[in-house]
């Protein structure tokens, strides 16, 4: 199995900071995110890694380099000239990631105690294994009772997708940023393509393809997550880091 890492945004809550390095970089508990993610896939023994850059790209490729990769062969997918989001930043990774196995894809900013090695074990065949949980918030994906996704809402705004679902039958929970998907995925993302162009983010290419094909959840036992994301957090981030 293969991952890839979403390290290209453009890190605009954790301003001043990112003001001069990119979200990637952002030193926690004296590691950069995109070393806790490189590590975590080390041990459970992926080490073949592709990153996305766009945001000070440069800084992100030197990195690597002179840490060797923190152990891992990694290869950088460059969208210095154009952000893609994260489902347009898959398809052009696709060269460098292949299609001849599974890829474990993640964001930079987003830690987690998830088992990684069990998270793999459940992958089987379908086309996506989704990392959900219960925790609250206002964007929800639904699935059924087969765990099979059917749809996404917003319970603030009262929008759900596709059109014309109705949510209340469906069991709400929140995506976590991770997932494994089938290198069939890179044969389906035409429509989306077709309708939003080359950017795009996976929850727009899930929702495309959910009527047809089999995206499952995978809520992992007693899951603790944090999205690092606000400049202010960083002090609990690093003790939620020390927890790992």
């Amino acid at each position: 199995m293969k991952a890839m890492i979403f390290a290209a945004g453009l890190g605009t809550r954790l301003k001043p900071l990112t003001d001069t390095m990119p979200k990637a970089l952002v030193p926690l508990a004296g590691k950069p995110l995109l070393q806790w993610q490189v590590e975590r896939l080390r041990e459970a023994g992926i080490t073949d890694i592709v990153v996305n850059v766009h945001h000070f790209p440069d800084m992100i490729i030197d990195a690597v380099r002179s840490h060797d990769g923190w152990g891992c062969h990694i290869r950088i997918s460059d969208e210095r000239d154009c952000l893609l989001e994260t489902g347009g930043g898959l398809r052009k990774a696709k060269e460098l990631l292949g299609t001849s196995e599974p890829v474990l894809a993640c964001n930079v900013d987003i830690l987690s105690n998830i088992d990684l090695p069990s998270l793999r074990d459940a992958y089987t065949d379908e086309l996506g294994l989704l990392v959900v949980s219960e925790r609250a918030t206002q964007r929800y994906l639904l699935f059924d009772d087969e765990a099979r996704l059917r749809g996404w809402t917003n319970i603030a705004t009262g929008e759900v997708r596709p059109a014309g679902l109705a949510a209340e039958p469906y069991r709400r929970l929140a995506f976590s940023g991770m997932q494994i998907l089938s290198p069939r995925m890179f044969e389906k993302m035409d429509r989306v393509v077709a309708e939003k162009g080359e950017r795009f983010s996976l929850i727009d290419l899930y929702l495309s393809l959910c009527e047809t094909e089999t995206l499952r959840a995978y809520v992992p036992r007693d899951y603790r997550m944090m999205d690092v994301g606000k400049i202010n957090q960083l002090s609990e981030a690093e003790q939620f880091a020390g927890s790992l």
